[in-house]
């Protein structure tokens, strides 16, 4: 067969045997991962339209999958319903938990009612922001509602120097006028954000302290910017303080149910910046989650590209409502710059770049004959039309469909059959509004054009993550995840002249295999805001000893048991010349090594560097509890190997099928070929082939 050949392994070994699928969603065992210590972990990513499950079993040392259609109204439902149909008990068990509470109440406008208490004159300052236009050449922007209105926009009588000298201090009488209005504002969350608040914080701890001491107030959510974001930019802080506040109340009482369903279960949270932590905090700091399954892909991406021995990679998570791309040059890049809805959320996160381009993108046709894809999504309810739940708008999906990627008895392994007519009629509006009197266009071609305009949307993430940054992509290796993401990769890489990709096993779910790779971390910053020559050194180790201490104790509650776990606290500086508005992160090297390190750095980031002065802007603490590795034993076929041959539109010959639990390492697959798995589909197309490695991953390489 000219598809395939087959290397067999040397030493065969016992499979574990396959579960009953329930009738809904399928679960199936595959011996992937290990993880010492743990007797049962889970990792849950909830989606936009599914919620993914990986359970890793000590006991019988394999990893259990399993996928249900998220519930957004109420995430936990989803979450309960994954364990159930798993059938574990929550005793002794470990979960580690990716939300979008927070992140689709920030997208949706969806937060709490919210107060904003600043400094006299300030009031507005979330509302004129920056100035800066999103969109240069629009003549008519349309003016964005203020994230508080106007009325619950409070201001005090207090003020502190850009030095940190007090000018005029509140008094009784003031906080006693305060509270009055609030109390008939009645918000359930308050947002402080003072003026220089993160060289004195006692103005926002005065006030907190009387919301917290009237009757009337003492159960709204409060949050500070002197605890939530302790750095410069009133406005970044301000901004982020104030989502924290409007999503505190949403993300407390949804991770106060989940936890009381599993009142037996270790539940840790995973953040933005790709480690986890406590709930308590979790629902302290909920702006901190804002990108927590997109970071929980980027770890799983980076677990099992390491696994492979590929260091550098281009990574892009298509699921059903998004795309999230980045780029690891050997570790995981952080940015405190991220946007979230349009809103600044000066907060460490995964350095990501998120477009609205995904399987269930919808699809339509401008006045102007235009054809778009995304960002509106039609998310798990109702869903793509080919999932026939009532849905009828044409989506990613459903082209796909059309063009024979997805075959609609293999999506779910079976156990979700997909609706083709459903896809063809919804595409079908597509092509009768593409077509024109004398050029029809048939439904092939709008399928294809469909997939063509989705793919060029991430084309163009994947060049801003790497080209717009000097990176090129032929040095890295394409990783594809996420539900929908197998089926783009051959066509992407093509575009950025990429020879090589990787798509992991599993790697519908792969985010959830992230959260179970996640460490235990923590993060905390402080602005200094003083020219290098000026610094004294003494002055800033304390404030990193005040500050590794504080990180330590916050850290401790979400610390496992194991007491062989190592801690490892990374200490670290912003710098920039000394007029420049951005920084330059540096490792903490002590004051002599900062002008050297940062004049280098600026020069490889910018191509120059100047000869004025330096200016040290914050210092950062990162503490992680680094767990045991992940131990990835060699791969074993799980399944029987199936083979099938099909015809596909726009693809000459037969097409061959094979289910990838039934390949063996060392298999070559030659394209064209549909390679499928429960949580995902692969698209090997003409002139590419698969090749499988010793942990399962598929490497794809150009051949011709």
């Amino acid at each position: 067969m000219r598809w395939l050949r087959l290397q067999r392994s040397q030493t065969k070994r016992n499979i574990p045997p396959r579960l009953c699928a329930s009738a809904v969603q399928a679960i199936f065992f595959i011996n992937l991962y290990t993880i010492p210590t743990m007797a049962k972990f889970l990792g849950v990513d909830t989606g936009g339209t599914f919620t993914d499950f990986i359970l890793f079993d000590d006991e019988s040392k394999a990893i259990r999958t399993h996928k249900v259609l998220s519930t957004p109204e109420a995430p936990e439902k989803a979450i309960l319903q994954g364990i159930a149909d798993l059938g574990v008990g929550v005793n002794h068990l470990t979960m580690v938990h990716g939300s979008t509470v927070a992140t689709n109440a920030i997208l949706e406008g969806k937060g709490v009612r919210t107060a904003y208490i600043t400094n006299q004159g300030l009031a507005d300052v979330l509302t004129i922001g920056r100035q800066a236009r999103e969109f240069l050449y629009d003549l008519t922007p349309v003016k964005k509602p203020p994230l508080i209105e106007p009325a619950l926009c409070l201001e005090v009588n207090s003020r502190l120097s850009a030095q940190g000298e007090h000018l005029q201090k509140l008094d009784e009488k003031k906080l006693s006028a305060l509270t009055m209005s609030l109390c008939v504002l009645a918000p359930q969350a308050v947002a402080i954000n003072l003026l220089f608040s993160f060289f004195d914080d006692s103005e926002e701890l005065k006030i907190e302290q009387a919301i917290r001491n009237n009757d009337l107030l003492k159960n709204i959510f409060i949050s500070r910017s002197s605890d939530v974001l302790p750095e410069y930019k009133e406005f970044e802080r301000g901004m982020t303080t104030t989502l924290n506040a409007k999503v505190g109340p949403l993300m407390q009482g949804y991770l106060r149910r989940l936890a009381a369903k599993l009142q037996t279960c270790t539940l840790s949270i995973m953040q933005s910046s790709g480690g986890t932590t406590c709930v308590e905090r979790a629902g302290r700091y909920p702006v901190n989650l804002l990108l927590s399954g997109p970071a929980g892909g980027l770890k799983g991406a980076q677990t099992v590209a390491l696994a492979s021995a590929i260091k550098k990679i281009l990574s892009f998570d298509m699921g059903g409502t998004s795309t999230d791309i980045s780029i690891i040059d050997e570790e995981i890049g952080f940015t405190s710059g991220a946007k979230i809805g349009g809103y600044p959320v000066a907060v460490p996160m995964v350095d990501m770049h998120t477009i609205g381009a995904g399987g269930g993108s919808i699809v339509k046709v401008d006045a102007g004959g235009l054809l778009l894809v995304g960002p509106e999504s039609a998310g798990a309810k109702p869903g793509p039309a080919c999932y026939g739940k009532g849905g009828q708008r044409p989506t990613v999906t459903d082209a796909n469909v059309v063009l024979g990627r997805l075959l609609p008895q293999s999506f779910l392994g079976g156990n979700m059959p997909l609706d083709k007519n459903a896809a063809v009629n919804a595409i079908k509006t597509i092509a009768d509004a593409l077509s024109a009197a004398d050029k029809p266009v048939s439904l092939e071609q709008a399928a294809a054009g469909v997939i063509d305009v989705v793919n060029d949307h991430m084309v163009r993430a994947l060049r801003f993550v790497s080209v717009e940054r000097g990176e090129d992509p032929q040095d890295f290796t394409l990783v594809s995840f996420g539900g929908a993401g197998g089926l783009h990769v051959c066509a992407l890489a093509e575009e950025l002249d990429m020879v090589r990709a990787l798509v992991p096993v599993n790697a519908g779910i792969l985010s959830a295999l992230g959260m179970l790779a996640a460490d235990a971390s923590h993060e905390r910053s402080r602005t200094i805001n003083q020219r290098l020559q000026d610094c004294d050194f003494e002055r800033i180790a304390q404030c990193f000893a005040e500050m590794v201490a504080l990180v330590k104790n916050e850290l401790q509650p979400n610390m496992s048991v194991a007491a062989n776990n190592k801690v490892v606290t990374t200490l670290s500086i912003d710098v920039r010349y000394q007029g420049q508005s951005n920084t330059l992160n540096l490792r903490w090297q002590g004051l002599p090594a900062i002008a050297s390190a940062f004049h280098k750095k600026h020069k490889k980031s910018y191509g120059h560097q100047l000869d004025i002065a330096i200016e040290l802007v914050n210092v950062r603490v990162r503490m992680v509890e680094k767990k045991q590795s992940f131990v990835l034993p060699r791969w074993l076929p799980g399944e029987k190997l199936q083979e099938d041959v099909v015809a596909m539109p726009g693809t000459e010959g037969s097409v061959l099928v094979i289910n990838r639990a039934g390949l063996e390492i060392g298999q070559l697959i030659e394209g064209p070929a549909l390679i499928t798995e429960t949580s995902s589909t692969t698209w090997l197309a003409v002139n590419w082939t698969a090749v499988v490695d010793k942990v399962g991953n598929l490497l794809l390489e150009k051949s011709g």
